[in-house]
């Protein structure tokens, strides 16, 4: 989790840092044994979990793409989804192996790597459509010409998707906590 507040810092600023302090850093007082964070914050800190691989992921494939005019079937966009993708999805599982094999290195690391794909996939699919969704609306409705990754409303609408990301990764993430697939954080 240490590395998980400060890249949502990233794109949701003042209340990442809110949320922190409210619901994510780790109580030291040893009077306060009891977890007694709502059910819904457990799953907002699960989803920043999230987020945060995901996030990760995007930040790195983007200059990627961008830096080697990558397409795919002749479209920039559908490179930075593949790309993204793939590499949000790598640093997802990577982010919630460490957070599952500390608590279960019973099973090994095989066992902790299917945990982590199983508890991770879903939510992390719902992120990407919710940043690649809003992606879609910049690229083709929002601007006469798409802003490239060298300009100052280019990061504004990749915070702005990491947001709908982080919005549509959040039921993902309640299913799979109610179900006991994922561990709420």
């Amino acid at each position: 989790m240490n590395v998980v507040w400060p890249i949502n810092g990233w794109f949701s600023g003042p209340f990442a840092l809110y949320t922190y302090f409210k619901w994510g850093k780790l109580k030291t007082n040893d009077s306060q044994k009891e977890d007694n964070r709502g059910k819904h914050a457990k799953v907002f800190v699960s989803t920043s979990h999230c987020s945060s691989g995901c996030t990760l992921g995007d930040i790195i494939g983007l200059p990627i793409v961008a830096l080697t005019a990558m397409t795919i079937a002749g479209s920039v966009l559908l490179a930075h989804y593949v790309v993204e993708f793939i590499l949000a999805y790598i640093f997802g599982v990577i982010f919630q192996f460490y957070a599952i094999y500390p608590m279960a290195e019973e099973q090994g690391i095989g066992g902790s790597i299917k945990a982590a794909i199983k508890a991770d996939s879903l939510s992390l699919i719902a992120f990407e459509i919710g940043m690649f969704g809003w992606m879609a609306i910049v690229h083709f409705w929002l601007f006469q010409e798409p802003p490239k990754p060298n300009e100052a409303t280019y990061w504004f609408m990749m915070q702005l998707a990491m947001i709908f990301g982080f919005i549509t990764s959040y039921p993902a993430n309640w299913i799979l906590v109610n179900k006991g697939i994922k561990e709420e954080m």
